[in-house]
């Protein structure tokens, strides 16, 4: 037995120490894996703080660029008052706007009637007998037969010159809606309107404009809303199943429109199953297959048999002859007859097989009873099949050139010039033909102005395009702010991102698919900076759902001004000078009607023996938050526009005021805050141990998990003390009480950071200021309001500062002035 143990346990010992060799392998591999892992984290929250910094710095720099505008025209106060708000407010796209306007009607001038690529005698010469089996759908042919009619190929032009100005005008709205600075949804709209080539191909009698607004059109049915619906699904696979039919490259939109449905989230208040997300899907496709099968159906009648396009063949034969390995093509089949005869290296390019007579298919003799479109199609099946890696690289070959920093031509491209403005007119056919069509479709001849046909040649070369790393950037942010969250079924920024970013990829890729043309790549100059004024917006502030924009507010005016005025006047006739009683809770809201019932609910009858009313601001409510507060018996007043919290709060205080309230106190309608404790607000002003009482949730309890803002409470906590010179723990805290008279005294100017100005006034006006330990809850409601954790610090900040030095600006003026007393 110790003859047989000894060696086994010999053998255990040596196997021991391979199974430790491994385990010490294993685990070097874990730890590069791991040390891989998390240079990539680092690296992508290194580029998300980039981001986030960088777009803080740009946002405040176009936030102010009006007023120093308005400071340097002070000349001219006279005009610069009659112009518009909305205009002050989105002044980037009107330039914008008016520049790419003043392109287009200078293309118009320049290039008369419109230009006639060699593709547009093939639309041309279908608009009557509308016949299927050509290379193109006839869904242009449509479109142009309800267009020419209106003033021939001039009104063609000037329609999809209007059309290029529209789809910038669906950007800039729907970037809004989705919370993405106006300064930045102008700049997403700017390749669109700016690029020439992009004005170029509005000016061709060619499909392609309308398709970039079909595209355009399909992102703002599935995303306008909070969640696409069974209509919105329907319609925009029906919208899918027209774009195939103006161009066969919408193909493949269903796919990424399918796996948008599959992670969008429910509209609110309903379960998000994948039942639904089935249900939608499914009506996505109905929509497409009606459009898309009624077609087919229109094809087989008008040739005998089912399909979309007459010659899809020679499409994947010019892709396939470009690869072809010929020697693993059956030797005496007529699939070998048309494979060129050149190196593979040495060959022409994809449209040279496609179009040039002197290509093989077009040279070939064929069997009796074959078809070159059955056997283009043969060929590029048998290539397909055996060479899906040469296939794939060629495909993804062609799809980087898009990204390429300047326009120029690669070898065997279709030319950019056939894209180029030119200083004579683009004859790409005969002469004759072209100047009788031209005459023929709206009676004008073809002319062309020399000075500006120059001039858009000169700026389209120098400047006038976008650069593709410009795109390809565009392109990754939209994708990194589409996964960097994995909340996206929650947000749904993030959705919208990658569903811009999936259709570019989609498009594009496709087209590449075909071959490689400057054309194909403009529905990316549309749909990638979109893409990435998405991403910016989702990896630089909170993301949230669509709706609309709300914008910064600026420093308020002095109390009362015009808006103040006359929503006293309509409270006042209103409620008939109804005095409030001796405590008046004052509840600011914005869009809160599913949390502050329940906020209203706790607010008790009386407190330390003195009866309350509730004051509920309602601040440009679009939603029944007004309603419900009436509901709940609260007194409520309506601002006709959203001013801000400050703003509303003010009004409030004046309101409480005037209507004989002794004290005032403040709290939130998201139900943060926990009204059982409000004695602790009121018994100190009471007992007249304070003025002004705040809770602070440092001294007592805090649910909420943000780390950040609990940090920051600290922080700003720590710079208020150090600027009054007074303890303070919490200096944000919406659950504070008052007496009356302080809101008179303090000035308040702050619409969004009220909070700490209210304080910081109080205190610096020598009021008695007192903590209590309170609780803030977990919000039972709604969202924050509040921004980006790292950009609303720094305003918060910066608030604080500004506010104490005014303050103490005010108190240096009048070294005489005593502080107020309060009886």
């Amino acid at each position: 037995m110790q003859d047989i143990t000894e060696p086994q346990e010999s053998v255990n010992s040596v196997s021991g120490g391979w199974d430790n060799t491994a385990k010490r392998r294993l685990t070097n591999r874990t730890t590069v894996a791991s040390a891989v892992g998390m240079a990539a984290t680092g690296l992508v929250d290194l580029i998300v703080t980039l981001i986030t910094r960088s777009v803080s710095l740009l946002d405040d720099a176009m936030h102010n660029l009006p007023e120093v505008f308005a400071r340097t025209t002070a000349g001219a106060g006279v005009v610069v008052s009659r112009v518009p708000r909305w205009l002050g407010r989105h002044w980037m796209l009107v330039v914008l706007f008016g520049l790419g306007t003043g392109l287009r009607v200078l293309t118009v001038l320049a290039y008369q009637p419109a230009i006639l690529y060699i593709d547009s005698f093939d639309y041309l010469d279908n608009i009557h007998a509308l016949r299927p089996d050509g290379l193109r759908p006839i869904g242009y042919d449509l479109i142009l037969n309800l267009l020419l009619p209106l003033g021939g190929l001039r009104a063609v032009a000037i329609a999809q010159h209007l059309l290029g100005l529209g789809i910038m005008g669906v950007i800039y709205l729907l970037l809004l809606r989705h919370g993405v600075r106006r300064w930045l949804a102008a700049l997403a709209t700017a390749p669109t309107l700016l690029d020439a080539y992009q004005v170029q191909i509005e000016h061709n009698i060619m499909s392609d404009v309308w398709f970039q607004t079909l595209l355009v059109v399909i992102v703002w049915v599935l995303t306008w809303q909070e969640s696409p619906r069974l209509w919105h699904a329907t319609s925009a696979g029906a919208l899918i199943g027209f774009a195939v039919i103006v161009r066969l490259v919408g193909l493949t939109l269903l796919v990424p429109t399918t796996a948008y449905l599959l992670v969008t989230k429910a509209p609110s208040g309903r379960r998000t199953s994948w039942w639904r997300k089935g249900l939608l899907a499914t009506a996505m496709t109905a929509g497409f297959a009606v459009l898309v099968a009624g077609y087919a159906g229109y094809y087989r009648a008008a040739t005998g048999v089912w399909g979309i396009s007459g010659a899809s063949g020679g499409v994947l034969y010019g892709r396939a002859a470009v690869i072809a390995d010929c020697q693993q093509l059956p030797v005496g089949t007529v699939e070998r007859a048309v494979c060129p005869t050149q190196p593979r290296g040495q060959r022409f390019g994809v449209d040279y097989y496609v179009h040039d007579p002197a290509s093989p298919a077009m040279t070939v003799a064929l069997p009796p009873g074959d078809s070159i479109h059955a056997v283009q199609s043969s060929f590029a099946r048998m290539v397909f099949t055996h060479q899906p890696l040469d296939l794939a690289m060629a495909i993804g070959k062609d799809f980087l050139k898009g990204f390429r920093p300047l326009r120029l031509d690669a070898v065997n491209d279709v030319p950019v010039q056939r894209w180029q403005f030119q200083t004579s007119y683009p004859y790409w056919e005969n002469q004759e033909l072209v100047r009788a069509r031209a005459l023929e479709l709206g009676g004008v001849p073809i002319s062309v102005n020399r000075a500006l046909a120059g001039l858009l040649r000169s700026y389209q070369l120098m400047i006038g395009y976008t650069p593709g790393p410009l795109l390809g950037l565009g392109l990754v942010t939209g994708l990194l702010g589409g996964v960097r969250i994995h909340s996206t079924h929650r947000f749904r920024i993030h959705a919208a991102g990658l569903l811009i970013s999936g259709l570019g990829i989609t498009v594009l890729i496709t087209a590449a698919a075909f071959e490689f043309s400057w054309r194909y790549q403009l529905p990316g100059v549309t749909l990638l900076p979109i893409a990435g004024a998405l991403g910016v917006t989702a990896l630089s502030r909170p993301p949230r759902m669509p709706g609309p924009r709300r914008k910064l507010n600026p420093a308020l005016q002095p109390f009362p001004d015009p808006a103040d005025t006359a929503t006293m006047c309509t409270f006042t006739q209103t409620e008939a000078d109804k005095p409030f009683a001796p405590v008046v809770v004052i509840i600011a809201a914005y869009n809160e009607e599913n949390g502050i019932g329940a906020v209203l609910a706790a607010v008790p009858p009386t407190s330390c023996g003195l009866p309350l009313d509730t004051l509920v601001i309602a601040d440009g409510c679009t939603d029944a938050t007004a309603n419900v507060a009436r509901h709940h018996g609260a007194r409520v007043c309506e601002l006709a526009n959203n001013r801000g919290q400050g703003a509303a709060l003010r009004l409030g205080y004046a309101l409480a005021r005037h209507g004989g309230a002794q004290y005032i106190v403040t709290t939130d309608a998201d139900g943060q805050y926990n009204m059982a404790e409000l004695p602790l607000l009121l018994q100190p002003l009471i007992d007249n141990e304070a003025d002004f009482v705040t809770g602070s949730r440092t001294l007592g309890r805090q649910e909420t998990s943000d780390a950040v803002r609990r940090l920051g409470v600290r922080v700003f906590a720590t710079l208020a003390s150090t600027l009054t010179r007074q303890q303070l723990t919490d200096t944000s805290f919406g659950f504070r009480a008052m007496k009356a008279e302080v809101t008179e005294t303090v000035t308040l100017r702050q619409a969004q950071y009220q909070a700490s100005e209210l304080l910081l006034g109080v205190i610096s006006h020598g009021y008695r200021v007192l903590e209590q330990p309170m609780t803030i809850l977990a919000r039972a409601a709604g969202q924050t309001k509040k921004g980006n954790n790292v950009i609303y610090g720094i305003r918060y900040a910066w608030v604080l500062v500004t506010t104490w030095t005014r303050e103490s600006r005010t108190r240096r003026k009048q070294p005489g002035r005593l502080p107020p007393t309060v009886e």
